[in-house]
């Protein structure tokens, strides 16, 4: 399991550091991925002083002046890297059902090797 971030790789430290998650945390802080995947969407002037009235400088954290964020997916990609399962909600509050997630992730797994 892999999650990408608009933050720059120096703010993913800082994210391991306090959090401590136990998967790997990739940066796109250019948003290509986001793009690439169609779930990059830009952030209103309104939106962003608010953002910045709760301490968040999407510019400080990305590095960047674009004022993209990418709208909260999970995609569940094969070996082949074939997209299996997608779930996007530009709602962050609401989440893909981890039961919906694991049945899909079971469709799609590889068949158990044989015994010895």
């Amino acid at each position: 399991m892999l999650a990408i971030t608009p933050d720059r790789p120096e703010k993913l430290r800082e994210t391991f550091e306090e959090h401590g998650y136990a998967y790997r945390l990739l940066s796109d802080d250019e948003m290509l991925a986001a793009r690439a995947y169609g779930i990059a969407f830009r952030v209103d002037d309104a939106s962003l002083a608010r953002y910045r009235g709760f301490g968040v400088d999407l510019e400080e954290r990305s590095g960047r002046d674009h004022h993209l964020l990418p709208v909260p997916s999970v995609f569940l990609v094969d070996r082949q890297g074939v997209i299996r399962f997608v779930y996007s909600n530009p709602d962050y509050k609401v989440r893909v059902d981890p039961r919906a997630l694991l049945e899909a992730a079971r469709a799609h797994a590889p068949p158990p090797a044989p015994a010895p």
